[in-house]
Parts: structure tokens; C-alpha cells; sequence
């Protein structure tokens, strides 16, 4: 019998898709469905002059992310595209040409040389297992060694094929599948029937984007009209069709729909009457109705394995490395312990947390430290906000000086995801005060460029403060004790007023003054020359040219520091380290040194330097020695600047009129051309002020934040 065609004009859709509903019935009908209750409207001619005119559908190339791998996707061949930055160690690849299944499927791409790191679509077809991997370095990657796995795949250039379709959505083998974007790559659904139904045969028909005539059938099974269940599948098609599939039963045609496909699927769908066909006489049943489903149908429940709204990428105007120190001893009590807890997840909201943003990790502090989460471990709000909401109490005496110490030396690494670009700031938060001392820890840590907040909730009474380990301690522990990072809470309840005020300062990162810099975080040893043949006049332009240096770092105990050597035939320490730690002292004691006189050795004077100046250099702090002189040595300088490039010690060579290149060459650390300056007379030593400045930077910038 010739099933029922509508008319192109009827049907504004030409992908328009299922075309059938058995008609509803009720428990006691079996009868089974009969060609007239089917109604097609795809709108398509099955004849070859309408087939002609139907164009295939654009070919949509599904997008993946970088750490996609290849066996968490179902589809034997496929082409993909990938983005640009998959060029990441992060992103682990098993083998060389033939790749494990384990690996990411975009950086085997890149290993292979098929991509860059700019991304690209390429084509990936799975193979056979192999009985071992090896891995090698190749093309900014190296690929990792693995003794055998279950499945391969290779990958070419996102060519296709002639004759061969490419799925346009790819099928993956979790519910968590990891799509890069809605709708371009979903996993295959299916709603399972209820546990203890019977299944029972049905025919389904499905209309592709080809000819009426090409409609397949496909035997699934039913469950019995008491199952209070629906069974779905979509699936993914070849490049140049499209077709959807649905396999739907009813146990009524109740108004209600409680029972419905409708019900079940959470989507909008369409009953219309077939005109012409009424229900079996043996059956007490409704009139029959078709299902009309639209192209572009995603149920319910695959929706909602892909995120809708975009993950924020974080507040770039508060781009910090945060770790906040919580207490978890056992004086606190429960209740203000979750208090704490719903602190953090309020800050966490506020902050937008985001790659291009602030980070936040969490340690915990009772007797010992312990990290709850590291800087990498949540890079949004929303995750971080569970994760804190999960950790449970440590109980124990209250250390904030161990937990301190703990941050410093361990939190904040490369590892734990610390940026280097970013400031570095610990919030720690104390009930009543410390049961340790803070302050040879916090001295450390602010001279490790961390920048420290600290919260005391609940202080101690003037009849309490007998009891407090370390009187003043929260100003021996912050960064600056200008009241910018204390703050004073009177009462656990109100602790969450406290969320904006703290925000505003940890984002105001110009105002964050103990982060490392390159003029912050350097002992710097001047060298100068007092020979015969500089002169005093000319010593005295050496001397200021020397102050005019000084005054653009930050000077202070735990910023930069200033020491000076004199030497002729002789060597003099003029001042160390040590003696002076605010700007004014320093450039005071420069105008007071006085001139010398004599010979010309500047390999002793580069030895006496790192026994009495460089040998009391903190060990956090980098070591720039900066020498000055106006002619050859008398001795050798080869071994002794061999030496000081060996105890770690940058050393930038600045000779005047007489001095000779090459030994300034030799003395500078390398490249020499970035550390060694030649001036032709004294009074142009002042132009090269921020040629040297320029230089110490740089080279503060290429090296590790910490």
C-alpha cells in the first residue's frame, strides 16, 4: 500500500523527521500497527528528479578540547578540530606515529607534526592495540613510553576522503563527555526501560536526508504498555544525512501527560490526528496520533551533560596567586568553623575565580599545616565553593607560625600552580591570637615576596592578653603594619562583613608592596674604584652616579639592600648590608665615603667583596654586584669573577674613559653584552642610570618568580 505523501509546499522543512506513532492503547490491546496509522512527512518525492534537487547539509566539524583522548570517543574514523595551545606537557601522548588511545588526541596530532600549535582539523582513525609504545621527543612534545594498550589510532591531515561520510557529532563512551562547545560533539543517549518489563518487538522507520524509498527499519524492543518508561536513541550520521531516531511507547493518552513521552523527555512535542484512520474495532483506544519531531531535538537529559553558560575565565584586574590559612583548632567549635567555611565560599564568589583571574588554594592549620587544595586544583568559583564545603575540621592548638612557614616553602610552587606573573598573598585567618610565634616566619615569607593579611576574630581582652604567645604579633606578621592588611573582626558573626573590605585590598595590586620585584628583592654590592688615576672630582661624579642608582630601588630590611666596597692596591668595606635599611640612610652614607687613592686591583677587590660583603647576603635574596672602574687591572680578574659567577653572584661590569673592554667582558656575567657598559668620560656616567636598571630587570624577569 502507498503510504501518504504531503506536498513540498505543505512542508517547510526539508530535514522534517519521524513520521510514525503507534496509536495509543490501553493495557488490553495487542493488535498490531497497521500502515495506515503511519504518516511520513519528510515532504521528500521518491522520485529520482526531486532526489536531485536536494542539497546535503554543510558538513559541520565537531570542535574537541585539548585533553580530549581518542578512547573516550566511540567513532571508528572521524575528522576533528582542535584549538590552538594544545602544545602542553599537561596534555599526555603515549607513542610515536601510532598513538595509544589513552593519549590526547590533539597533541598526538601536534607531536605528529600533522598540527602546530596553532590547532586545525584533522583526520583520526582507530587501529588495532599494540603490544608496547614508545615514546620520543618531536615537534615541541615528548611523548611518553607505554608497554601495551588496548587501542590505537593514528593521525593524518583533516582531509575526507572521497565516498566516506565523517560523523558530524562525535559518540563518547562517558556521560561526562568533555565537548568544547553545545552541540558540536554529544554523546549517545539512551533512557533505560524499567527494571521488569517485558520487551516486545516494534518497527521503526527512519527517514534520512535521502529518498522516501531509502527508509530503513530497525528492531527495537518494546516494553509492555505497564512500563511507566521511554527508551531514546540518537544517533550520530555520516557527513551528508541527517536522521533522528526515536522509539516511543505511552502507557496513556491521559491530558495529564504524567505518563507521556512528553513527561518523560521534558520537551515539546506535537500530537496530530491522522485524518482518515480510526482505531482498531477490537480495541477500546483514542484516535491515533503522529509525533511530530523537529530537527535539532536533543533530549533533556543530554542537555544537560554540556555546560550552557560559559565558565569564566576569572577577574583579570585581580589576577593574584591567594592562599588562604584557616583554623581548624579545636577552641573554635563547630559551629564557627562552618562560619569560617561560608567566609571562604563568600570570598570565592566575590573574587571570580578564572585562569586569567585570582586562584585560591586553602590550608588548614591545628597543630600542623596541611594544604586542603592547591592554587590549580578548582579554577572556577562554583567548584572551588564545593570543594570548601567539604572540609572537615583538624582540631588542635592554633600554630599560625608553622602554618606560615609551611606556605612559604611549599605553597606557593609551580607546581601547586603559582604563576610567577601573578602577587603572591596569604590571608590567614586566627581566633583570639597564635599559640606560635609568627614573626621569624612572616619575616621570611614577606621576604620571599608574599604579601601577608591577617584576620584576627575575637582578639584578646586586656585580661587575656597575659596569655598571648608573641605580644603585637599581628604587625610583626604582616606585609606593613599601615593597617592596609590587618583586619580586626569583634565577633565571629559578623566575620562576613569583612568579604568586600578584604577583596578590595588583595585586588589592589599596586598597592600589594611586598611582592618581589626586580627593585625589591636584591642585596647589591657597589665595587668602586679609588685609584690615583680617578681623581676626587671625578670620584665624587662615581659616588653620585652610584646614589642615583640606589634611589630606585626599594630599600629596607626586607626589600633590597646596599653595601660598598672601596679598593685601590687595598680594599675597605665602606658599609655592609646590614648597617642601613631605609632610602635616606643609604644615600647619607654614600656622600660620607671619602677617596681613597692608589693602584688598580680589581681581582682582589672582586674576592674581598664576596668574603665581606656577599658572604652576609640572605639566601632568598639575589646577589648584584656592580663594579665600577676606570682602568686595566694590576692583577688577574679571570679567576676571581669565575669565582663569584659560581657562588651565584650577577655581576655588571661599568668601565670609564681608560677601562679595557675585554676585561670588562670578563669580569660581566654572560652574556656579557647585557652586563658590561663602557662610558668614554665621568660625566656621562649619569645616562646610563636606566641602562643599568633596564638590564637588572630583565634579568629578574627571565628568571623564576620564586
Amino acid at each position: 500500500m502507498q503510504l501518504g505523501i504531503l506536498k513540498d509546499k505543505d512542508v517547510p522543512l526539508l530535514a522534517l523527521l519521524l513520521y510514525f506513532l503507534k496509536r495509543t492503547v490501553s493495557k488490553s490491546c495487542s493488535a498490531p500497527v497497521s500502515e495506515e496509522e503511519v504518516l511520513l512527512v519528510t515532504g521528500i518525492h521518491s522520485n529520482k528528479d526531486t532526489t536531485k534537487k536536494i542539497k546535503r547539509p554543510k558538513f559541520n566539524v565537531p570542535q574537541i578540547n585539548c585533553d580530549v583522548k581518542a578512547g573516550k570517543i566511540i567513532n571508528p574514523e572521524f575528522v576533528v578540530k582542535c584549538p590552538a595551545g594544545c602544545q602542553d606537557p599537561k596534555y599526555h601522548v603515549y607513542g610515536t606515529d601510532i598513538y595509544a588511545s589513552y593519549s590526547s588526541v590533539c597533541g598526538a596530532a601536534i607531536h605528529s607534526g600533522v598540527l602546530d600549535n596553532s590547532g586545525g582539523k584533522i583526520l583520526v582513525r582507530k587501529v588495532a592495540g599494540q603490544s608496547g609504545y614508545k615514546g620520543s621527543y618531536s615537534n615541541g612534545i615528548q611523548s611518553l613510553s607505554l608497554p601495551r594498550w588496548r587501542e590505537s589510532f593514528i593521525v593524518s591531515e583533516g582531509k575526507p576522503q572521497k565516498d566516506v561520510t565523517y560523523p558530524s557529532a562525535l559518540t563518547y563512551s562517558s556521560s561526562k563527555s568533555p565537548t568544547a562547545k553545545t552541540g558540536e560533539a554529544t554523546k549517545a543517549y539512551q533512557k533505560p526501560s524499567v527494571p521488569g518489563t517485558t520487551a516486545q518487538p516494534v518497527t521503526l522507520m527512519q527517514v534520512t536526508g535521502a529518498t522516501a524509498s531509502e527508509a530503513s527499519h530497525t528492531s527495537l524492543p518494546k516494553p509492555s504498555p505497564s512500563a511507566v518508561s521511554t527508551t531514546s536513541s540518537l544517533r550520530s550520521q555520516p557527513m551528508g544525512h541527517r536522521s533522528w531516531e526515536l522509539d516511543l511507547w505511552s502507557t496513556s493518552s491521559d491530558a495529564s501527560g504524567q505518563n507521556s513521552p512528553r513527561a518523560n523527555l521534558g520537551v515539546n512535542i506535537h500530537y496530530v490526528p491522522i485524518p482518515g484512520v480510526r482505531p482498531d474495532a477490537s480495541c477500546s483506544c483514542k484516535s491515533p496520533k503522529v509525533l511530530l519531531l523537529f530537527p535539532g531535538f536533543v533530549p533533556k537529559e543530554e542537555l544537560s551533560t554540556q555546560s550552557l553558560e560559559p565558565v569564566s575565565q576569572g577577574d583579570p584586574n585581580c589576577k593574584i596567586d591567594l592562599s588562604f590559612l584557616i583554623d581548624g583548632s579545636s577552641g573554635i567549635g563547630k559551629r564557627r568553623f562552618r562560619i569560617q567555611k561560608q567566609f571562604l565560599a563568600d570570598v570565592a564568589q566575590t573574587l571570580d575565580i578564572g585562569p586569567a583571574g585570582p586562584l585560591m588554594g586553602v590550608v588548614q592549620y591545628g597543630d600542623n599545616p596541611a594544604a586542603q587544595f592547591n592554587l590549580r586544583t578548582h579554577m572556577n568559583s562554583r567548584d572551588l565553593k564545593t570543594a570548601i564545603e567539604k572540609i572537615t575540621q583538624r582540631g588542635g592548638l592554633s600554630n599560625a607560625g608553622r602554618a606560615i612557614s609551611y606556605v612559604t616553602k611549599n605553597f606557593f610552587s609551580k607546581a601547586n600552580g603559582n604563576r610567577g606573573g601573578a602577587p603572591n598573598v596569604a590571608v590567614v585567618i586566627v581566633d583570639g591570637w597564635p599559640t606560635d610565634k609568627v614573626e621569624e616566619a612572616s619575616r621570611f615569607a614577606r621576604e620571599s615576596g608574599i604579601n601577608i593579611f591577617f584576620i584576627t576574630i575575637e582578639g584578646a581582652t586586656e585580661n587575656e592578653k597575659q596569655y598571648v604567645t608573641e605580644p603585637n604579633f599581628s604587625n610583626k606578621a604582616v606585609c606593613r603594619t599601615n593597617g592596609f592588611y590587618s583586619l580586626n573582626v569583634q565577633s565571629w558573626f559578623s566575620l562576613h562583613k569583612t568579604v568586600q573590605p578584604l577583596v578590595k585590598r588583595v585586588c589592589d595590586t599596586d598597592r600589594l608592596a611586598c611582592s618581589k620585584t626586580c627593585l625589591n628583592s636584591a642585596d647589591i654590592g657597589f665595587v668602586i674604584d679609588g685609584s690615583s688615576s680617578v681623581g676626587t672630582g671625578n670620584f665624587r661624579t662615581v659616588l653620585q652616579f652610584v646614589a642615583n642608582l640606589s634611589k630606585e630601588f626599594e630599600i629596607s630590611d626586607t626589600d633590597t639592600r646596599i653595601g660598598a666596597v672601596q679598593y685601590t692596591y687595598e680594599q675597605r668595606l665602606e658599609f655592609g648590608f646590614d648597617d642601613y635599611n631605609t632610602k635616606s640612610d643609604i644615600l647619607n652614607a654614600i656622600k660620607r665615603v671619602g677617596y681613597w687613592s692608589g693602584g688598580t686591583s680589581t681581582g682582589a677587590a672582586i674576592n674581598y667583596a664576596l668574603e665581606q660583603l656577599f658572604k652576609k647576603s640572605k639566601p632568598n635574596k639575589r646577589k648584584l654586584m656592580i663594579l665600577i672602574t676606570d682602568g686595566r687591572s694590576y692583577d688577574d680578574v679571570r679567576i676571581p669573577a669565575m669565582v663569584a659567577h659560581h657562588k651565584g653572584v650577577i655581576t655588571y661590569a661599568i668601565g670609564v674613559a681608560w677601562a679595557a673592554q675585554d676585561e670588562l667582558e670578563v669580569i660581566a656575567t654572560h652574556p656579557a653584552n647585557d652586563h658590561s657598559f663602557f662610558v668614554d668620560e665621568f660625566d656621562h656616567l649619569y645616562k646610563f642610570v636606566p641602562k643599568v636598571i633596564q638590564s637588572i630587570c630583565t634579568e629578574f624577569n627571565s628568571q623564576p618568580r620564586n
